[in-house]
């Protein structure tokens, strides 16, 4: 385990996240079409990643999706100061066997902290274009595409009733730092030891919601090629090819069945632990993206007040 940087306190990676949905037969066939490795347990899903144990997510079988909960590793010296900053927000730790701490936040979202693995990057990932097909050419034939399957999770983006609300509670409370944000609107915060641009981004609506969970892939061409993988087995609705101005990646995003997004992300800017990154406001129109197709018009409906 990397060791944590002197004097930061906070947590260091996004580990995981809970969400429940109403159909999970074809939930199995969305993410596992996206590329994530998919075990089946009885009343549940667990997403993984290619050539990783780690469990990024639980999705669960309920009435409408909706996000239950989501998990935050942090170093053991760190576990005394963020439990005494989230003592007034503490909540029963729904599993004895852990020392999990349990927390809300403002919008009622069940927040974990454990002590666990860092599984933020250490170093900016790597990024490059595919390999040539052979020598004369650089592209292979559609045929020969690869299925793409993401390396790990990236981030996810939660709607918030109120943006300076939840500011104060992952910022203050559990140590993530402002990486960028535009006005009240949207804000994206990276890790205190060191992770991509932003572990989370906190979009404004009239309620708490998943907008989307990211996924990193290797290459620009994976992220072509992810969309069409996933236009091919029927999941056509989403926004894409484009590239982020915050963040800078490139992305694509499939809308999953419940109204949703599967973001395929490639070449996210790196904020060492040793950087004070500075954050800045900026205007709407130099926050969301810098190229791409226009969004769909209802990209930031929040669906899980609107099915509530």
């Amino acid at each position: 385990m990397p060791e944590p940087t002197p004097t930061r306190v906070g947590v260091h990676s996004l580990d995981h996240f809970t969400l429940a949905v109403p159909d999970l037969a074809e939930a199995e066939r969305f993410y596992a079409a996206f590329g994530l490795d998919v075990e089946r347990r009885e009343d549940r899903l667990l997403l993984r990643t290619a050539g990783r144990d780690q469990v990024w997510a639980d999705v669960l079988d309920g009435t409408s999706k909706k996000l239950l909960s989501i998990r935050f590793g942090i170093y053991e010296r760190d576990l005394a100061v963020i439990a005494a900053r989230v003592a007034d927000v503490r909540i029963e730790n729904p599993d004895a066997a852990s020392n999990a701490i349990w927390c809300r936040a403002p919008d009622g979202l069940p927040v974990e902290i454990a002590v666990a693995p860092k599984s933020s990057p250490d170093t900016k990932g790597s990024f490059d274009l595919p390999a040539r097909f052979h020598e004369h050419r650089g592209a292979g034939p559609r045929s020969r595409n690869a299925i793409v399957r993401p390396r790990r999770l990236a981030h996810i983006a939660l709607f918030t009733g109120g943006v300076p609300e939840a500011l104060g509670f992952y910022g203050d409370r559990l140590g993530l730092r402002l990486s960028d944000r535009s006005g009240d609107d949207v804000a994206f915060l990276h890790g205190a030891h060191g992770s991509d641009h932003h572990l989370i981004a906190l979009a404004r609506s009239d309620g708490p919601g998943m907008h989307h969970c990211s996924w990193d892939v290797a290459t620009v061409a994976e992220v072509g090629q992810g969309a069409m993988q996933m236009e091919a087995v029927g999941y056509t609705r989403g926004w894409g090819l484009g590239r982020h101005v915050l963040g800078s990646n490139y992305f694509h995003y499939v809308r999953d069945p419940w109204g949703s997004y599967s973001e395929y992300s490639a070449d996210m800017d790196f904020i060492p632990a040793t950087m004070d990154w500075p954050g800045a406001d900026h205007p709407g129109e130099d926050s969301f993206y810098q190229w791409g197709p226009p969004p769909p018009e209802d990209f930031v409906r929040n669906y899980e007040i609107a099915t509530a």
